[in-house]
């Protein structure tokens, strides 16, 4: 019986020791993921206070008509020029690489355009960077695709 107990206790340990390991990475990919989300939450409100910290201040975001800065981007939101109704997201990937992290969200976006509402499938990528202050976005890019397409994962 002795013979069992150590081996045993020594995988134990060095199982979660291992999941020990793993567990930030795992952490930073949820926190990275629900921002993701909140931020679709907070441009549908155009919630500026919640958006301008998270927005890194020399952000890029590429949308179809244009490419803008994080001011332009947060007047637009504020103004209702685009006001992101709704992004019904289907799939999301979150990848971690040291402090930036990509995370691409596959959505069907509902949008007031100049008065007129529009719905549009995308694909968006989007990339966050760690500072002392948390998860900064550095760039939101709209890909139009097919309602077919899929992201790889």
């Amino acid at each position: 019986m002795k013979n069992y107990i150590i081996p045993f206790v020594l995988f134990i340990g060095l199982h979660f020791s291992v999941l020990a390991q793993n567990q930030p990475e795992q952490s930073s990919e949820k926190e990275v993921y629900e921002l993701s989300m909140n931020k679709w939450k907070w441009m549908a409100e155009k919630d500026i206070s919640q958006l301008q910290p998270l927005f890194h201040p020399e952000a890029k975001f590429v949308h179809m008509s244009g490419t803008w800065t994080t001011e332009r981007e947060l007047e637009i939101i504020d103004s209702g020029s685009i006001w992101y109704k709704n992004a019904k997201v289907h799939d999301t990937a979150v990848e971690l690489f040291g402090n930036t992290a990509l995370v691409w969200n596959r959505i069907t976006l509902t949008a007031e355009v100049r008065g007129n509402d529009v719905v549009t499938e995308f694909t968006v990528t989007e990339v966050y960077q760690k500072d002392n202050s948390g998860w900064k976005m550095l760039a939101l890019t709209f890909s139009s695709v097919r309602d077919t397409h899929q992201i790889e994962k």
